[in-house]
């Protein structure tokens, strides 16, 4: 059995590192933008948040979008705007044109999850669905990694406005090839027959009468519990990613006393680390439900493994030297990378109807962002208010404490449209 549909894991993987990679840019380049436009911590974190206003705001339109037009031509016109806006970024000379484009960037980068959720149900068979989660969940981390490290150097060597510039190209050579290749599985050429077989048997927990069925509305989603629970576990989440994404080099910057170039290596490395450790984390959690069945829930346990430890962020004012700083930010990172990944296979496990995939997606993520777009604004004013970054970590903290109890008494049942959802045990 051939195993072509890697490639299609390297298409999401790729197309979410170069989603962070232009979401970070900005974080990096903080120093010198708030130089050149006179910016305080609380602004500085409203330009942070700005993306995620308009990306939380499109999602559950661009997942109803995925579901209706396909995977292939709403993703290429949401990278096609994000990669333009970035680069525009560059431009900006003044502080409303920098948050015009910041705002115009996450309308486009709200189709890559809808897309990927998508892709993953159409391509990927159920028992290999938390890997694959991971796989492309990982380039949220990867992005960040890379994006840090090379970053740093490039503002260092060219200004800030390059780096815009050259991280927003990125995606077009992204797009290109995207829309020479990728179709779903029923009309790709390149895909051997035997595996296309397997793919439409396999990739409906089994269950292949189930897609025959109309597809539920969102609002008839809503009624179940599961759903809830997996958005604010999410929320809980996200928060604290969002917290690591757009403070961590300034909090190194600041705090630490390291100049921009060692703050993107050194936020870099922990992101590198959790890449690795969230795809071992999801190929974990393949083996731990393959017993019960991806439609027990037993995934869930797995969440709540990962957002303990993503809790070590905890321990981030705690530590002294750079060594244990690195392993700090790395098992926290990978965590909350694991924890993206299994709650997204468990939306995915708890769904029957493949149709309704994205649409769900979308809600889930909405629920991570009215989370993740609190953070850099609570984090701005944590630090004006109190000169330190001790309690913005506090918080990111008892967050991850709480999506474990969520996780684990919201999301034992199947995700159906009926308010009244029988006990698992009668769906299984």
């Amino acid at each position: 059995m051939s195993f072509r549909r890697g490639w299609v894991l390297l298409f999401l993987f790729s197309l979410t590192t170069i989603n962070y990679m232009d979401r970070v840019v900005l974080s990096v380049a903080a120093r010198p933008i708030a130089s050149e436009f006179h910016l305080s911590p609380i602004s500085l974190g409203y330009l942070f948040s700005s993306f995620i206003w308009t990306y939380t705001l499109f999602l559950i339109p661009m997942g109803q979008f995925v579901d209706r037009f396909g995977t292939r031509r709403v993703a290429a016109a949401g990278i096609g705007i994000w990669s333009l806006a970035t680069i525009l970024t560059g431009a900006a000379s003044a502080y409303s044109l920098l948050l015009a484009s910041r705002l115009v960037m996450g309308a486009g980068e709200s189709s890559s999850n809808p897309v990927c959720a998508k892709t993953v149900r159409q391509w990927i068979p159920a028992r290999e669905r938390g890997a694959a989660n991971a796989v492309f969940n990982a380039g949220s981390f990867a992005g960040p990694a890379f994006c840090l490290a090379l970053i740093g150097v490039l503002i260092s060597a060219f200004g800030w406005r390059w780096a815009f510039v050259i991280s927003g190209s990125v995606g077009f050579i992204w797009l290109a090839l995207w829309l020479c290749f990728f179709n779903t599985p029923e009309r790709t050429r390149w895909l051997p027959q035997e595996e296309r077989a397997m793919i439409l048997r396999e990739r409906n927990n089994g269950m292949l009468t189930l897609d025959e069925g109309q597809p539920d509305g969102l609002l008839r989603l809503l009624r179940s519990r599961t759903l809830w629970g997996i958005a604010l576990t999410e929320g809980c989440n996200i928060y604290a990613q969002y917290l690591f994404l757009t403070w961590l080099p300034s909090y190194l910057q600041a705090t630490r006393h390291v100049s921009i170039t060692s703050s993107g290596w050194l936020s870099g490395v922990p992101y590198g680390g959790a890449v690795v450790l969230a795809i071992l984390a999801g190929w974990l959690s393949d083996r731990y439900v393959r017993g019960a069945g991806v439609a027990s829930g037993r995934r869930r346990h797995a969440i709540a493994i990962s957002m303990l430890c993503g809790a070590a962020i905890l321990l981030v004012p705690l530590v002294t030297g750079f060594a244990s700083l690195v392993v700090v930010l790395t098992l926290s990172l990978s965590g909350i990378a694991a924890t993206n990944a299994t709650n997204f296979s468990l939306l995915s496990d708890m769904l029957p109807n493949q149709r309704d995939i994205a649409k769900a997606m979308g809600f889930v993520i909405v629920g991570g962002n009215v989370f993740g777009l609190l953070a850099p604004i609570v984090t701005g004013y944590v630090i004006s208010i109190t000169g330190k970054y001790d309690y913005a970590f506090a918080i990111a903290g008892v967050l991850q404490l709480t999506g474990i109890v969520i996780t684990l008494t919201m999301t034992y049942r199947p995700i159906t449209a009926g308010a009244a959802t029988p006990p698992l045990r009668a769906r299984v």
